[in-house]
């Protein structure tokens, strides 16, 4: 590196290390080719994002010129435009490499490009617009490998895609500015769970050997960021070409650095996304010359000979290529009928497809007319069928193989017919064809045929019903995708009511579904079908939506879960759970495992009223002042209110022109406002739904909007992502203040009970106060410090603080950030309490009037009303980890401490509670036969309470630290305890005799009881002891792990040994060699573990043939073979132990969310 970058970046070095995050960096720079994937893993592993930050620039120094570049402008993409100026000085001058030789045409390099990345191949006839290709291969060329947009628009049918594909059949473009490839999406009109399965598509086809993941990601935000990853790493300087974009927020999740050339009909799509962008426009006409080139070369004739007929034709055509191209394809078979064609497109009325077709084309109904009526009689109800078919899906040949019932050779005889004649369009790319229709066909076929549909899709379903049943499609079948992706639609479209009933509330169905594509579409098909599946069961309908919302984070994952022992977790008045338990009784007796929760009833289901008034997201509701009614938004651009008590629907509005983020009541009830991304305020009269003022003074989309609580001098405060809040008076037309202090976007606003305070939240992670009067900032926390107090991951951790409620007494403040809730007491800034339910972001919360219930609303399309009261009694009684299990007969006695350190004896069948004592404890356990409980502290002291009278005896000796683990021997006349001082105490409380077991170099992470007065230790040192607890010796000394060894088990035969680590693992040794015999949970591909975290506890079965082990979940496991018989998912995770009884048939655990769970096996 030249001494001058060198120094440039010594100066700067402190300033770099304090700001920067370095994942995203990383990414850049890896996809550059200057940093390895080893050395990024070594930045990694800094324990704080100021070491990863040192550590990275440290390797920079260590590198070349071109690596500074590559920081340099991997500062630049991530906006740290200020570091990057830092650092511009210094730019070393690189000399320019020799330009390459231009290779023009098609040549084996782009088919190859083109074929892999799914490019549409030439039509059968193609006439080329060379100044249009030109134009957008400049504009490409313009992007210089950066991320940017390209756009194509101009009306349907006019050739844009053509254009597109053709604009890439470039040797020299692909190989200066795609080296990386083109990868083609075909996009149309979608709705989300649509985007998400061409997102999910796409993920795939980007990372075919599974290298960064093996499953697919589940939301449109986690596809988002894969997309982003795999483009960076694995397809850098590659180009991404969207075909037919009909909506702006689509283009949101592929806004991550990428170039990308997209087709619209309308250019102000890209409005929304940010970077460079060009566009090229396309005349809505060919013009005269090309469209009689076109006739031209479909009759086989020069452009000169063609009679006079073929220029009204065109004249009649209106110029589109595709209308031309229908005519010329009958034309080839029949070139002496130009007069006839010409009569029949001037003379037959022209008949709107549908009124309410965006397309305008007054000849395409004619000219799609007679080439259906042209097709031979034999082969023209084929074209029929295809009316059932949707837009922008290409289906297999097999499909239409089983509609038809014939070989594949005789379909695609007759498909080759259509598409000659232009009626029909085949994609040649992959191992088979796949055929689909243009928007305008499809739309000319469904209302031709309008009166037929329903029989249409009857056949379709009648034909699968021969050949398939649901559950049972394999990925090894060719139309499989099809099947899972279309049956439903099918079914509803052909009034099959009983048929889709069966089908949606059938776990087989599910179970093959999900476990291909996610939950994501099915919850879209509960919800798109909910009118014919409440005819049903209104119950079950909702049984299996609850089942898919509150399982979804799991329904995507691989391995793919056991949805039986999902199914199991459900409440037993459920039809999931009954048919689960159906089913699982069947498999008990083939000797599959499952467990039944028994204490699920004791789990207490906080929310009171679940409703779905939207189609999409709702991003807020909130109550009317007399809590009689509620207005809520979201996604699909509506304001709607109804009824607080039923859900009865009261007013619906298309209030903006974008997705409606925020609504609010006035303090009288007499106005509604709402604030969209299209940056408008506007207000409502709430019962009549009459507009009454519009505002447009923000900047950027406004997030949110309040009221004061005071009706006397009515004042409404808006937050936008131009970081700014503004308070408007109603009696005036422009803002009254601005207020200004936030770094990032505002995301909720809301007044305090007197209205002297404005609370703010913003994506900067702070929760802000204001002076109402003098719009001066009071007061900022920074929310953020909360969540890192929690067991979730803290690595560069970005906590977006989404909205905020004040409680009546002002005193406390209810914040949603992510998908929890968490009410907060201002004046000492802590946790009252939190509630979860909500499957995915929650946008809004909003305490009622008389603060007794508040409201969330969620991404998961729900409006949750929840129980003040209940949550917050729910919270108080949270169980800590640290709990002791016995077993008698049929009891189950559980001893735990909650989260403010009292004792508490649990019966775990009737679900009793007895409240023992309130000393602030660290660990405790039972003694085997129940007679006494021990108790250990944080300032080592160790005390035995008698339950029969009472007595409390104390250790004499202390620990030097705080006690985390303590056990009776069996005759309950010996404690055992750990600390952090890495001893291990042997007390015999009845003798006042100690031992004491010092031979770990770290804290003794926990140890176990075996016979013969042996015991078992394990440490932070890594290391696994063997002691006898009489002499004090080790008799066994292990090293097992490289970190943390978190837990270990022998089985009852002493012939093997198992042990768990910080590393992830889980190990099963011989005892007498330490030969590791099987490695349990190893680390998959894309770095998650097994357990989803660290395994933390093992415990084997008496004939030492199965294992269970804790860690993100419990999973039990056959010994012999190394493979997992089941798994048990919690609804927290980070399990600390697992209890087993002696029969190993019960298991007690408790989750981080203080949930207990007794499961017993199911026989």
């Amino acid at each position: 590196m030249d001494a001058k970058a060198r120094n440039c970046l010594l100066q700067h070095r402190e300033a770099l290390e304090k700001d920067i995050k370095t994942s995203y960096i990383m990414d850049h720079m890896i996809s550059d080719g200057f940093l390895t994937i080893s050395e990024e893993e070594k930045v990694r592993n800094e324990p704080t994002q100021q070491q990863r930050a040192a550590m990275l620039i440290k390797m920079i120094l260590k590198k070349d010129n071109d690596s500074y570049i590559s920081f340099y402008n991997a500062l630049l993409h991530e906006g740290y435009k200020d570091l990057a100026a830092l650092l511009h000085d210094g730019i070393p001058v690189v000399s320019s490499s020799s330009g390459k030789d231009s290779v023009s045409g098609i040549t084996s390099y782009v088919r190859t490009v083109l074929c892999e990345g799914g490019v549409p191949q030439r039509p059968v006839v193609f006439v080329t617009r060379k100044k249009l290709v030109n134009a957008i291969q400049q504009k490409l060329s313009k992007l210089k490998g950066e991320p940017g947009w390209v756009t194509i628009h101009g009306m349907a049918g006019c050739g844009k895609s053509v254009l597109a594909a053709e604009a890439v059949r470039d040797h020299s473009l692909l190989e200066d500015c795609f080296p990386g490839g083109v990868h083609w999406v075909s996009v149309g009109k979608q709705d989300k769970s649509g985007l998400l399965m061409k997102l999910q598509n796409l993920c795939t086809r980007l990372d075919q050997d599974e290298s960064f993941s093996q499953r697919l990601p589940l939301n449109i935000e986690e596809a988002k960021d894969r997309l982003r990853i795999l483009m960076l790493r694995k397809h850098p300087r590659s180009l991404l070409i969207l075909d037919d974009v009909w909506d702006s927020w689509v283009l949101k999740a592929f806004d991550n650095q990428c170039q990308i050339l997209l087709t619209t009909r309308d250019k102000s799509v890209t409005d929304s996304v940010m970077g460079p962008k060009y566009v090229v426009p396309v005349e809505s006409s060919l013009g005269k010359e090309k469209g009689l080139e076109i006739l031209s070369l479909f009759v086989n004739m020069k452009k000169a000979d063609l009679p006079e007929q073929a220029h009204s034709i065109i004249k009649e055509c209106k110029g589109s290529p595709l209308v031309v191209s229908l005519i010329g394809a009958l034309l080839r078979d029949f070139p002496n009928r130009w007069e006839y064609y010409l009569k029949q497109l001037q003379n037959k009325q022209f008949k709107r497809i549908r009124k309410s077709s965006s397309y305008d084309y007054e000849a395409l109904d004619e000219a799609m007319s007679i080439s259906v009526e042209m097709l031979r009689e034999d082969i023209k109800y084929y074209y029929t069928d295809l009316s059932i078919l949707q837009k922008d899906v290409k289906v297999p040949t097999k499909v239409l193989c089983i509609l038809w019932d014939m070989e594949t050779e005789e379909v695609e005889d007759i498909l080759q017919q259509f598409v000659n004649k232009s009626l029909l369009f085949c994609d040649r790319n992959g191992k088979s064809f796949r055929y689909y229709l243009h928007d305008l066909q499809v739309d000319f076929l469904t209302e031709k045929n309008c009166s037929q549909l329903q029989d249409l899709h009857k056949k379709i379903i009648t034909q699968f019903q021969r050949y398939h049943q649901p559950h049972t499609l394999s990925l090894d079948q060719e139309d499989c995708m099809y099947w899972y992706n279309f049956l439903a639609y099918h079914m509803a479209s052909a009034k099959m009511h009983k048929e889709l009933c069966a089908l949606m509330f059938s776990l087989d169905w599910i179970k093959a579904k999900t476990e291909l594509v996610g939950p994501a579409h099915l919850i879209h098909e509960f919800v798109e079908y909910r009118h014919i599946l409440d005819e049903k069961d209104c119950a079950v309908s909702e049984n299996f939506q609850e089942f898919l919302s509150l399982n979804g984070h799991l329904l995507g994952r691989q391995p793919f879960p056991n949805i039986v022992q999902l199914g199991l977790c459900e409440p037993e008045t459920s039809e999931v759970y009954q048919q689960a338990k159906l089913q699982a009784k069947q498999e008990v007796d083939n000797g599959m495992l499952y467990l039944e929760w028994i204490n699920k009833k004791n789990i207490t289901n906080l929310s009171r009223l679940v409703v779905r008034p939207h189609t999409d997201a709702v991003y807020h509701a909130c109550f009317s002042e007399d809590g009689q009614r509620i207005a809520s938004c979201g996604a699909d651009k509506t304001l709607q209110v109804f009824k607080a008590e039923t859900g009865e629907k009261l007013l619906e509005i298309k209030a903006h022109e974008d997705e409606v983020l925020c609504c609010a009541f006035s303090t009288d009830d007499r106005f509604i406002a709402t604030c969209s991304v299209d940056k408008k305020v506007k207000i409502w009269n709430s019962v009549t739904g009459e507009l009454v003022h519009t505002y447009d003074e923000h900047s950027e989309q406004v997030n949110c909007c309040h009221f004061t609580n005071s009706s006397h001098h009515l004042l409404l405060a808006t937050g936008s992502s131009d970081c700014f809040l503004k308070l408007w008076d109603l009696n005036q037309t422009e803002c009254r203040n601005t207020m200004f202090g936030h770094t990032n976007s505002v995301n909720h606003c809301r007044f305090s009970p007197d209205d002297n305070l404005l609370a703010s939240c913003s994506a900067d992670g702070t929760l802000k106060l204001w002076d109402v009067t003098s719009a001066n900032e009071r007061k900022s926390f920074n929310v953020k410090q909360f969540f890192l107090n929690s067991e979730d991951p803290q690595e560069d951790m970005e906590v977006i603080v989404k909205c905020c409620s004040w409680f009546a007494d002002g005193a406390r403040i209810m914040v949603a950030a992510k998908n929890k809730i968490f009410l907060w007491n201002i004046d000492s800034c802590s946790k009252v309490a939190d509630c979860r339910g909500h499957l995915s972001w929650v946008h809004g919360v909003k305490f009622s009037p008389d603060g007794s219930s508040f409201l969330t609303s969620s991404d998961d399309q729900t409006i949750r009303l929840w129980e003040t009261k209940k949550v917050c009694k729910n919270s108080a009684i949270m169980l800590k980890q640290e709990v002791d299990v016995v077993f008698q007969e049929n009891e189950v006695m559980v001893l735990a401490v909650d989260h403010i350190r009292r004792l508490q004896l649990i019966n775990g069948k009737t679900g009793q509670i007895d409240y023992l004592t309130e000393a602030q404890v660290s660990c405790c356990c039972l003694s085997p036969h129940l007679q006494y409980i021990a108790f250990g502290d944080e300032n080592g002291t160790i005390k035995i309470l008698e339950l029969v009278n009472n007595r409390i005896f104390q250790s004499r000796i202390r620990h030097k630290k705080t006690v985390w683990h303590i056990q009776f021997t069996a005759n309950e006349k010996t404690l055992i305890s750990s600390s952090d001082d890495s001893a291990i105490q042997v007390w015999n409380w009845q003798l006042e005799e100690y031992v004491f077991l010092q031979a770990h170099q770290e804290t003794v992470k926990d140890f176990r009881l075996l016979k013969n007065s042996r015991l078992l230790s394990w440490s932070f040192d890594g290391t696994v002891k063997v002691w006898n607890i009489i002499t004090g010796k080790i008799e066994k000394d292990f090293v097992c792990h490289q970190g943390t060894v978190l837990s270990c088990d022998i089985s009852h035969d002493a012939t093997k040994f198992s042990s768990t680590s910080a590393d992830k693992t889980a190990k099963i040794w011989n005892v007498s060699n330490g030969e590791l015999l099987h490695l349990c949970a190893p680390l998959s591909e894309e770095g998650a573990a097994t357990h989803g975290g660290w395994v933390t506890d093992l415990c084997f079965s008496p004939d030492g043939k199965m294992l269970i082990s804790a860690g993100g979940y419990i999973k039990w496991w056959n010994v012999v073979t190394g493979e997992s018989s089941q798994t048990f998912y919690t609804n927290g995770t980070n399990l600390k132990k697992i209890h087993v009884s002696p029969d190993f048939k019960t298991y007690v655990t408790v989750d981080n969310l203080g949930i207990l769970y007794i499961l017993q096996t199911l026989e």
